[in-house]
């Protein structure tokens, strides 16, 4: 019993550590759900006009092709988003359900740290997932 009851609390501690690296339990990597988010007729966000200023602000910190290790704060090594092509290679649905909102759904999972968007900038990074990322 004292051997199960060690292994139940390495597994709390792992995944407590995980989580508080910013890096979800879930094994398809998700922490939300889809938003349902739509690309509006006319639609003038591009990377330039929104998701630059939109991933320096919220998400380089961590998803930078700069860094390194720890500096990365347990973000994947292969989810850039200091570039547009480092934003096209990773799945749109990834990003919306963590980090979008749409009518479906508001998700905050990303970043886990402060500053945070407002609920219409998430509402906005929605739009342009859904516009193709352009």
């Amino acid at each position: 019993m004292r051997s199960t009851l060690l292994g139940s609390c390495a597994l709390i501690v792992a995944t407590a550590g995980l989580v508080a690296c910013g890096q979800s339990t879930d094994p398809s990597g998700s922490s939300g759900q889809a938003t349902g988010a739509t690309c509006p007729q006319g639609s003038e966000l591009t990377y330039e006009t929104f998701a630059r200023d939109f991933m320096e602000s919220y998400c380089t910190r961590c998803h930078a092709s700069s860094l390194r290790s720890a500096d990365r704060q347990g973000a994947p090594s292969d989810h850039n988003f200091d570039t547009l092509a480092g934003l096209r290679a990773t799945d749109p649905e990834h990003i919306d359900e963590q980090a979008a909102a749409g009518p479906n759904a508001n998700n905050t999972a990303m970043p886990p740290t402060a500053p945070t968007p407002s609920n219409a900038e998430r509402q906005k990074l929605g739009e342009w997932l859904a516009c193709g990322m352009r």
